[in-house]
């Protein structure tokens, strides 16, 4: 059984979810939430809040891998340069404790979960569901770290039955 960590960065809230896969890629749900960091002061505050935030849920809930969405590029360079921050506050809170990272893109977390690159939020959150037989809605950073989680998952299962490393088995070339 392996535990792997999803973490969907974000200035605001950064969305986590864990969950447990067996040998067979087969993945439960564990635990999943969003850390608010909003009304903590200003940005360095917030910043300190989700390495804070995220140290605590590592240190909880001991995953042994970590999936990460990667930055895209906003209309707003403000906003684009704030969630690269938030997403390396994140990623210091990881490798300060030597777990391993993998990165996927918006795009390709939809396409493992949904089946399609460009699918909206509200069918992330169902298909999520669905997948961890969770009842009720799912705060929309929690779900979306979840998926990142599953897509970790399936990559990984594809991967050990190929014989090649995760970023080889996602990717097409």
């Amino acid at each position: 059984m392996t535990r792997i960590l999803g973490i969907d960065p974000g200035s605001q809230r950064t969305g986590v979810g864990i969950i447990d896969v067996d040998e067979a890629g087969r993945a439960t749900h564990v635990h999943n939430g969003a850390l608010v960091l909003l009304g903590e002061g200003d940005f360095a505050a917030r910043l300190k809040r989700l390495l804070v935030g995220l140290a605590e849920v590592i240190e909880r809930w001991r995953p042994e891998e970590v999936a990460i969405e990667q930055v895209f590029m906003a209309r707003n360079p403000d906003s684009a340069l704030k969630l690269g921050q938030a997403r390396g506050a994140a990623l210091s809170a990881v490798v300060l404790r030597d777990l391993p990272v993998h990165e996927y893109a918006a795009r390709e977390v939809k396409l493992a979960v949904v089946g399609k690159g460009g699918a909206d939020k509200a069918q992330v959150q169902h298909m999520v569901g669905i997948m961890l037989n969770l009842h009720g809605k799912l705060q929309a950073d929690a779900a979306d770290a979840l998926a990142i989680a599953i897509t970790h998952a399936h990559v990984r299962a594809t991967a050990r039955r190929l014989g090649v490393g995760t970023r080889q088995a996602w990717s097409r070339k």
